[in-house]
């Protein structure tokens, strides 16, 4: 499988990082956004899979809100069952299937908040 980070050069890789980590970064408790957005709004949109490898891969990762970011459905990540029960902790209500309710908490920052977010 090809690397999604093989189609940037090493300058546009860590701008990609920095970016991710930085939009992460400012998620407010109570609300997520989705792979998907912060690829979009770290300018490469067809990279939400690498948002996830950036957070998963990245040391510096783990002093943030990772747990705000979900999937496009709501899913939280397999396997980390805890990120739940961080959700909840912070206010934040599932459906019955199990995902967020993500028309009460998806944070979409309108565009002017974008550029200040990296």
């Amino acid at each position: 499988m090809m690397d999604c980070f093989d189609k940037m050069s090493a300058e546009e890789a860590r701008a990609f990082r920095d970016a991710v980590l930085s939009i992460v970064a400012q998620i407010p408790p109570g609300r997520v956004m989705t792979y998907g957005l912060i690829a979009t709004l770290a300018g490469w949109p067809s990279h939400a899979r690498m948002v996830g490898r950036t957070l998963r891969y990245t040391p510096e990762a783990s002093e943030l809100p990772c747990h705000r970011v979900v999937n496009v459905q709501g899913r939280t990540a397999p396997g980390w069952k805890r990120q739940r029960t961080l959700l909840e902790e912070e206010g934040v209500t599932f459906k019955p299937n199990g995902h967020v309710d993500m028309n009460r908490h998806l944070w979409e920052p309108k565009f002017d908040d974008c550029q200040t977010l990296f």
